[in-house]
């Protein structure tokens, strides 16, 4: 079993609630999406985010405005409905439980006799993904 399925697992599935984060800080396209989530190691191919958004939007969570563009056709612009502003909420509340759960089960002492786990280290934020991993 390669660790990175389950780091890719994981990624995907925050990665619903990683955009709907970005977006809600306000009206948002596509590309800037694509280039904050790449930056945050969470995605790295546009074929990835695309599929999603179609998926947010059919489900009532985002609408979009296309915006005349200086620089080529225009463009859409994703902002949450009140329906995604309120499916956020509950994810953030689902975060933080989630966050508090694995606190208390990486707290509880080790047990006498048990291997011993592996010291935790974490890549610095500029460190490149590896290959397998990219969503």
């Amino acid at each position: 079993m390669k660790v990175e399925n389950t780091q890719v697992q994981m990624r995907k599935g925050i990665l619903e609630f990683c955009i709907l984060e970005i977006i809600a800080r306000g009206e948002v396209y596509a590309s800037d999406m694509l280039e904050e989530l790449t930056s945050a190691r969470m995605i790295v191919v546009e074929g990835t985010l695309y599929p999603l958004l179609t998926r947010l939007k059919n489900a009532g969570l985002l609408d979009y405005t296309w915006k005349e563009s200086t620089s080529g056709p225009p463009r859409k612009y994703y902002t949450l409905t009140p329906d995604g502003q309120e499916f956020l909420h509950q994810l953030r509340l689902t975060w933080e439980e989630v966050q508090d759960s694995i606190r208390i089960i990486r707290q509880k002492p080790h047990t006498p006799g048990a291997a011993t786990p592996a010291p935790l280290t974490v890549a610095p934020p500029d460190a490149p993904l590896p290959p397998d991993a990219l969503l």
